[in-house]
């Protein structure tokens, strides 16, 4: 039997071709060393062999890591500083927190009492789990903790309470409920200034080219164009991944008697319930009651929970979802943000820029926003795209004389909706499918389609909101 098939061989092929493309054919920008462009091949033929799949995602990123050495573009200490990310780390908690959750009956308990609200139907589940995101963002900076370590657990265990698993059954209602609250929590963390960690960088890169940003002012600009997308976007993920369970007018019922059936909670329950609320409001407080990260108070509940047994290391270590995406979320952080190092992203929005000197400032900035927006297909950060390519594209867009207000409103929203393009756009994206519910060739499809309802919505709707509370 043969160890690599001859598909695996060809799609091998095209990954080197990708590579040579890049480097040997492309003209490699002067700005940009040798060793940058030799990155930026590697980077592409990652992302080709994400979709391609000639191997599993972890192991081609893996892979990637270490030719990047090879090729002299990273040391070895250098290229494996993406598993020592903090954004990383707090998948990792978010994760042993999820299992706890699990483990003993409370995400179950959770569950129920949203079923029994809303869960007449597999739209009603979705809205409820999408405004309890739009709910937190409020309050909760942090799109990782809020809506991989909150609500993903809930998701999670909903699915399973329908008999829906990664597999066979994942159709019944899991892999739109998945698909459906993953992109629901990409337009929040567009609508609110706390929606995700690097907003704030956003607003303080428009405010030292002129422009204000305050909490306030993001949510009144936010509040239209975001509704109007959780409105239509599981209508849309529906209609790609439609669920086998649609209606369900038993499921409240259901759910009522299993809760009486549950009883009080446990020992344990109230353990990991006092714990969860403790993180929450650490990383709701945090940058005002304390300066202590999001992510270090993430690993403090872990801990507690693994000192007070509710959470065994053996849970831990079972958990093969986890480790899985360590190693590729933790390799393609590193290797964006390499990316953006050599400056190579930061030439890139330049010379987009100056393909478009000689023409007045809507076209310029509408190819801007659309290129602004998929090129977030080279990164697994939304603040790592923020660094490379807001400011260069601002500072061109208002030397055309484009209103600042729209322009800046513009790029801070749009990268955090660009996130549901990819399995790696921001830090909750691989929590979620890691759960195996969707697989990547419909994540992808999903993502590209979601994209475009969001720029139509936020680029007419947004646009013409923006227009009438004076942004432009």
């Amino acid at each position: 039997m043969s160890l690599i098939k001859p598909s695996q061989i060809a799609k091998f092929a095209a990954l080197l071709a990708i590579y040579l493309l890049v480097v040997y054919v492309i003209p490699r920008p002067e700005a940009v060393k040798p060793e940058g462009w030799r990155l930026s091949g590697i980077f592409f033929a990652t992302i080709g062999g994400l979709m391609l799949q000639p191997i599993p995602g972890a192991a081609l990123v893996l892979l990637a890591v270490t030719l990047t050495v090879l090729c002299g573009a990273l040391t070895i200490s250098s290229a494996l500083q993406g598993y020592a990310d903090s954004s990383v780390w707090l998948v990792v908690a978010a994760f042993m927190i999820s299992r706890s959750l699990l483990n003993t009956g409370l995400a179950r308990r959770i569950a129920l009492f949203f079923v029994r609200a809303f869960g007449k139907s597999s739209l009603g589940v979705s809205y409820s789990l999408a405004f309890s995101d739009v709910v937190l963002a409020t309050i909760i900076p942090s799109n990782g903790a809020r809506s991989g370590g909150v609500v993903l657990p809930i998701v999670r265990s909903i699915a399973e309470l329908y008999g829906s698993k990664p597999g066979a059954t994942a159709s019944v209602i899991g892999t739109f409920l998945f698909g459906s609250v993953y992109q629901s929590i990409c337009i929040s963390a567009a609508m609110f200034y706390t929606g995700q960690a690097s907003n704030p960088l956003a607003a303080d890169i428009a405010g030292k080219a002129g422009y204000s940003i305050t909490w306030t002012s993001w949510l009144v600009a936010g509040i239209v164009p975001g509704l109007c997308s959780l409105l239509v976007a599981p209508f849309v993920v529906r209609f790609f991944l439609p669920p086998v369970v649609k209606h369900t007018p038993e499921a409240a019922e259901f759910a009522r008697k299993e809760l009486t059936a549950m009883g009080p909670m446990s020992t344990a329950e109230k353990i990991l319930a006092t714990v969860f609320a403790g993180v929450c409001l650490g990383w709701v407080t945090s940058g005002t009651l304390h300066k202590v990260d999001i992510t270090t108070t993430a690993l403090i509940g872990s801990c507690i929970l693994l000192v007070s047994g509710v959470l065994t290391w053996e849970d831990v270590k079972s958990e093969r979802s986890l480790w899985d995406i360590f190693i590729w979320y933790g390799g393609l952080v590193r290797l964006g943000r390499a990316l953006n190092e050599t400056g190579v992203t930061e030439v890139f929005a330049k010379n987009v820029a100056n393909l478009f000197t000689g023409e007045g400032w809507i076209l310029v900035f509408a190819a801007a926003l659309v290129i602004y927006f998929y090129a977030h297909y080279a990164f697994a950060s939304i603040t790592a795209h923020i660094l490379a390519m807001y400011p260069p594209f601002l500072a061109v867009l208002l030397a055309k004389g484009a209103p600042i207000g729209l322009v800046a409103y513009a790029f801070a929203t749009f990268v955090n909706l660009s996130a549901g393009l990819t399995t790696y756009g921001t830090t909750p994206t691989p929590m979620y499918f890691a759960m195996d519910y969707v697989s990547m060739k419909d994540w992808w499809k999903v993502g590209f389609f979601m994209s475009l309802v969001n720029l139509a919505i936020w680029s007419t709707i947004g646009f013409a909101w923006w227009k009438l509370i004076g942004v432009w």
